[in-house]
């Protein structure tokens, strides 16, 4: 005996007091389940129990009928409780003030009275699908963190991005000393906590210090600390950031502007482990584990005198570089999508998610202040924003980017060409094969070819 799967009908909730308007909406709509309420009580009682997807309301409801105050009243109750829904309110002729009004407090459309029915039923499905996509781009993005993220928390689809964090996690648990090279905004201290977190050390303290922000005169009292009266204004005794890192990580970031003289007590430190603090004789032993970054060329400045030799391979006993936002294909959308989720949350929930024209631009940036301009252009772009979709101009981007290097090798050419459009596309269509498809425009089979062909996954 075959069973039939029960198809539930999407939930449409009609706020209306006219009773003969009541039956011609409810016969009208006989694809959806719809919910009558006349009044403001029955209408949060239907939304709160029934959670409809789209809501149809007239302004002009009692003890208001002729007026718009107590059809505001629903409307703000709704977004308040819950701002995913779609609602469309009717407005009267000579109403369009009162239409757009309700556009600004949170509805989705509007509709004028007299009633066409089939006018009408066209917006409510057109509100029925974009409810539905946002769901479902709100089900994928909760899913980013379970499949596209690294060290704990950094998120990457791209291969350069795993293969560094695979070489973070194999020395994490070893006594090495870890150098990270990158550009500045690259997350070099992201993937220094993760570092530590994939560490046995993981219980101690994790200690960051940026050595090109602490003046030249300071870093020796923050990193070694000072004695009580040691120097003026030291009223007591201080531990310095390698003491407070004591069983756990010190990441000194920019570690190539530490003046010569401290070097020489810092290569010492790691020789010895141990110090001592400014205007101190007593020899303290620490266990610190000490991991730096710095964007600076430093076998450069070795050659030029101003960056010890030894203490290079004291701290560089593995290099890690890092990749720059654009030469990770495919990252800056989902990154995009994952700070858009966090800062909306927090500040402005009205914000739902990217336009097309802002995936496009965000695509082609080439993003030269990396992750953390990337970070910054969202955060401000949804701040600043009036809609519930974040476009390009929000980001103040433009242009396509800038051109890659010359390849002259139409085979390998053709096929980083092929490689980069599809993680591109991957990203766009957050993994969906027939999006991806539609996208590429190339059928599903020819997708999972290339899929298998260039050993990438969606």
């Amino acid at each position: 005996m075959t069973q039939h799967k029960v198809q539930h009908k999407p939930k449409l909730l009609v706020v209306e007091d006219d009773e003969g308007l009541q039956a011609q909406l409810k016969w009208a709509y006989e694809d959806f389940e719809v919910i009558i309420a006349g009044d403001r009580d029955t209408a949060l009682a239907a939304l709160r129990s029934e959670e409809p997807a789209v809501v149809t309301l007239d302004l002009g409801l009692p003890p208001d009928p002729d007026g718009t105050s107590e059809g505001f009243a629903v409307l703000d109750a709704i977004m308040a409780l819950k701002p995913d829904t779609k609602v469309i309110v009717a407005s009267g002729h000579g109403a369009r003030e009162s239409a757009l009004s309700a556009i600004e407090r949170g509805a989705y459309d509007f509709y004028q009275k007299p009633v066409d029915i089939d006018a009408l039923g066209l917006i409510v499905r057109r509100a029925f699908a974009l409810h539905e996509i946002e769901a479902e781009n709100r089900r994928l993005a909760a899913r980013v963190g379970d499949d596209k993220t690294v060290l704990g928390n950094m998120i990457t689809a791209a291969p350069e991005m795993a293969k560094v964090a695979r070489t973070i996690e194999r020395v994490a648990n070893t006594k090495v000393s870890v150098m990270l090279l990158g550009a500045s905004g690259t997350g070099k201290e992201l993937l220094a906590r993760g570092l530590h977190e994939a560490s046995d050390r993981r219980t101690g303290a994790f200690v960051a210090l940026n050595c090109a922000a602490i003046p030249e005169t300071l870093l020796e009292a923050e990193l070694f600390g000072h004695e009580k009266g040691a120097f003026t204004g030291a009223v007591k005794s201080t531990e310095g950031k390698i003491e407070q890192a004591q069983g756990g990580t010190l990441f000194l970031d920019e570690v190539g502007d530490i003046p010569l003289p401290l070097q020489v007590k810092l290569l010492r430190f790691l020789q010895e482990r141990t110090i001592e603090r400014i205007g101190g004789r007593t020899a303290i032993p620490v266990d610190t584990r000490i991991v730096c970054a710095t964007h600076q060329d430093l076998e450069s400045m070795i050659a030029a005198g101003a960056f010890r030799e030894d203490l290079f391979y004291r701290l560089a006993e593995i290099v890690v570089k890092i990749p720059t936002l654009a030469e990770r294909p495919g990252d800056a959308v989902l990154l995009a999508k994952a700070f858009l989720q966090r800062f909306a949350s927090e500040m402005n929930p009205s914000v739902k998610g990217f336009a097309p024209d802002a995936l496009a631009a965000i695509d082609a940036w080439p993003w030269p202040g990396n992750v953390r301009e990337l970070e910054n252009r969202v955060k401000r772009a949804v701040i600043m924003t009036d809609g519930k979709l974040v476009c390009a101009g929000d980001l103040d981007l433009s242009g396509d980017g800038e051109e890659g290097a010359e390849v002259l090798n139409l085979k390998s050419a053709r096929e980083r060409a092929d490689r980069t459009v599809i993680r591109h596309a991957l990203a766009r269509s957050e993994g969906n094969i027939s999006s991806t498809a539609k996208l590429l425009g190339i059928s599903r089979p020819t997708l999972y070819d290339l899929l298998k062909q260039y050993d990438l996954t969606a």
